[in-house]
């Protein structure tokens, strides 16, 4: 690099950051943006289901009764009332009180005394189609643990012909947050990122200080380095903040490398930034290039990433689609490092995918950014 080139871009980027300090919605965008979306989003968005309200139907209690459904009053997922019959339990189910009941009918005990396997009813609410299959499962899974239970009790042979026994072997502690807050991550550096430059260089344009600095030696490509230097320094902080808040506040394992983490973070900054810069560089007016940028990075980011939905159970259009959200690239790093540890398998293809999306929209802003009025 020549001296002169070196000590333009000194300036430049000693100018942008006296800009950042000067206005400190880029330290907001940077820092407290997500903080504080991570925190709304850990604490809102869940896939678990917890005290769900049951309804139980005993026609005629029992021993045997009680010792089954007592399964559901000790369940944290659970929040059971009681129903003397069926239909009182129907009406509550359709008036949405509760999202399902149980009905053991009057026959229960005698036809576990006699040695036969009782029925027993279960009615859920589809609409919901989450807390349905967990109530589902549940049943199923807790009337084979009862019977098994029952037979032991008895001496005889177990009904049940299959003993299962599951083997979590990442996020052990099956929980949604785990699963959801390093995607949270991704989805939230993808609009920091693009937003953080998307208004710098449309602010000149709005400014009129683009026009002051097109007449000077400095060139478009010392220009473009100025605005992502000091914006990746801080897209990184927020970075770290992020992973902080994960590790520390909501608990999620980190199991892979935090250098791996870090390289990884930086590609996809970089991706980011060139995003935010293309747009700024086209739309040349801070609110438009807002609204492209939130539109065109944030909202795929959530939807098509497998943040949330699983792309493998996407239509095959919209697969190939989301080939191109870098997001889709970094929650596969991020919940591998997260839940899993380092596996390279997973890491190399996405973080090769990821210097290629940061080449390409980096480049694609320089081709579009020229150094003149029109």
């Amino acid at each position: 690099m020549r001296a002169g080139m070196r000590m333009r871009l000194r300036g430049l980027i000693r100018k942008e950051w006296a800009q950042i300090w000067r206005d400190p919605s880029s330290l907001a965008i940077a820092f407290l943006l997500p903080a504080v979306l991570l925190l709304l989003f850990g604490y809102g968005v869940s896939l678990d289901a917890r005290h769900v309200a049951l309804g139980i139907v005993v026609e005629q209690p029992s021993a045997a009764a009680a010792s089954f459904t007592a399964q559901f009053s000790n369940s944290p997922y659970f929040a059971p009332r009681d129903f003397s019959n069926a239909a009182a339990a129907q009406k509550a189910l359709s008036g949405e009180t509760i999202d399902g009941f149980i009905w053991l009918r009057g026959d229960f005990a005698r036809r576990l005394a006699a040695g036969k396997s009782p029925d027993i009813g279960v009615i859920v609410d589809g609409i919901n189609a989450n807390n349905a299959r967990l109530i589902e499962n549940y049943v199923q899974e807790s009337w084979s643990d009862w019977l098994t239970a029952q037979a032991a009790l008895a001496g005889v042979p177990s009904r049940v012909p299959i003993n299962v026994e599951p083997r979590i072997w990442f996020n052990q502690a099956v929980s949604s947050r785990n699963y959801l807050v390093p995607g949270l991550i991704a989805v939230i550096m993808t609009l920091t990122g693009a937003l953080l430059t998307a208004l710098v260089i449309a602010r000149e344009w709005e400014r009129g200080t683009m026009e002051a600095l097109m007449v000077t030696r400095v060139s478009m490509v010392e220009i473009l380095i100025s605005k992502v230097v000091p914006y990746f320094l801080l897209g990184m902080g927020g970075m770290a903040v992020s992973v902080t808040i994960a590790v520390f506040l909501f608990g999620v394992p980190l199991y892979g490398s935090l250098l791996v983490l870090t390289l990884a973070a930086s590609l996809f900054m970089l991706a980011s930034l060139g995003m935010g810069l293309l747009i700024s560089t086209i739309a040349k007016n801070q609110f438009v290039a807002g609204q492209i940028a939130i539109i065109t990075t944030f909202l795929p980011a959530f939807i098509l990433s497998g943040f949330i939905f699983d792309i493998g159970s996407m239509p095959a259009p919209i697969r190939l689609i989301t080939h191109i959200v870098a997001a889709r690239y970094f929650v596969a790093i991020l919940q591998s490092l997260f839940l899993a540890g380092t596996v390279w398998p997973v890491i190399w293809p996405n973080l090769l995918a990821l210097l290629g999306m940061a080449l390409f929209f980096l480049g694609a802003a320089r081709l579009a950014a020229r150094k003149r009025l029109d």
